[in-house]
């Protein structure tokens, strides 16, 4: 991933998206790319709009508002059109948030519970990447690259990292190189593409770097669960591009706990200061039948971190889905149950401890502490024969760049 001038990242596009134009961050260009270096990564005929501008996008969760055109007002009725200007507005949102300063980040609101999300995926990421050393990766919904040093810490020997918002695939380049805020290049070989993973098939496009011993997709995996469709499309990439024994890891938000506290609520809204759910008039009775499991969308806000709306996961039936993958399911876990396993285990405790801090369980807020409840941790298994081995993939161990063929070009 050397730093190249006029850069393309093409995009892998559905084919009911590719009668739609292009994204909001498509239009915006919002690569990044300017660091400490010298150079530039240059947007290609794409006209940059400022974040925090007077023309400013709208939040997501108004954005989502707007486009859901599906019947009775909720995402299980929602059309295929809206269905793409939803997927269009969660990319759009993830794709203006700045990369922080420390300073900034420090003095959020819900710093804690940033730094104990983290140190979640960083022992999640220790305890299942196999082989222990050199392991090939496939990020999905990969972001802007913020796990890319637990990555390298876990000793990884090539990483390719999908996401569908372009201006988040940009500054994971960016992040890559060692050209954000505090960061530093990372020595393992990677490639980068942009595209909806729960939308378009990977596995014929990604051919020549499967198999992979790892397949990672955190906070992102409810967002397939809009459809049935999309849900099946994600899980069968996975399948696909994982070798019989590799492992699926991720996080998402807890069924259990969300359904819980609506049916608690005296509304159909809940939350404290640091979150808020809310649910559409169409759940209202706070019942949700097995036979609908898609489409049970709800608005979420997380304070200086997420607006927009997400999918429930009824987790029962996503085991069944995976299943008629080979995925079977290994580990499953609220985070709260997580922490309290792994936390005084080394070498998870002293990264615990560096990560959130000593006092960490004192100098978390109560909101802080039950917005962690509302998520939960999964490890699914390929079945197969455990082959142990590196997949033979076109790129080796780590240690040295990529070249100007960073990116996945699609036709």
């Amino acid at each position: 991933l050397t730093r190249t001038t006029g850069v393309t990242i093409t995009r892998l596009a559905t084919a009911r998206e590719a009668g739609q134009g292009a994204t909001e961050a498509e239009r915006t260009g919002e690569a990044r790319g300017r660091g400490r270096r010298g150079g530039e990564l240059q947007e290609s005929g794409v006209k940059r709009k400022e974040r925090g501008s007077p023309g400013a996008p709208e939040s997501a969760g108004r954005a989502a508002k707007r486009a859901d055109t599906g019947a009775g007002g909720g995402a299980a009725g929602s059309t295929g059109a809206s269905s793409g200007l939803l997927v269009r507005v969660v990319a759009d949102h993830y794709s203006r948030r700045d990369n922080q300063q420390r300073h900034v980040r420090e003095a959020s609101p819900i710093i804690h519970l940033k730094k104990l999300n983290n140190w979640v995926k960083s022992a999640l990421i220790r305890l299942h990447t196999h082989p222990p050393r050199g392991a090939r990766v496939l990020d999905l919904a990969c972001g802007k690259g913020g796990d890319l040093t637990k990555w390298a810490r876990a000793g990884v020997g090539f990483y390719f990292g999908v996401d569908v918002a372009e201006g988040s695939v940009h500054d994971a380049m960016a992040r890559y190189n060692g050209d954000s805020d505090e960061s530093f290049a990372m020595r393992f070989p990677a490639k980068l593409a942009c595209a909806d993973c729960f939308g378009v098939a990977l596995d014929r496009e990604l051919a020549a770097w499967a198999p992979f011993d790892i397949c990672s997709t955190q906070f992102a995996l409810h967002y397939s669960f809009e459809t049935e469709e999309r849900a099946r499309c994600g899980l069968r990439n996975i399948a696909a591009l994982l070798r019989p024994g590799g492992a699926f890891i991720g996080t998402i938000p807890d069924a259990n706990v969300l359904v819980q506290k609506l049916r608690a609520a005296p509304s159909l809204r809940f939350g404290n200061a640091v979150y808020s759910v809310e649910f559409a008039a169409e759940f209202g009775v706070k019942h949700f039948p097995s036979s609908r499991p898609f489409g049970i969308r709800y608005e979420f806000r997380l304070e200086d971190a997420v607006d927009c709306p997400e999918w429930l996961v009824p987790f029962p039936f996503l085991r069944r889905l995976a299943g008629e993958y080979g995925l079977q399911l290994e580990y499953h876990a609220n985070f709260h149950d997580f922490i309290k396993t792994h936390a005084a285990v080394e070498p998870h405790a002293s990264l615990l401890r560096r990560i959130v801090g000593e006092a960490w369980r004192e100098e978390m807020t109560a909101d802080e502490w039950d917005a962690a409840y509302l998520y939960c941790v999964f490890v699914f298994r390929k079945e197969g024969d455990d082959e142990g081995a590196q997949g033979a993939g076109g790129e080796g161990r780590g240690g040295r760049r990529c070249a100007e063929g960073w990116r996945v070009m699609i036709s």
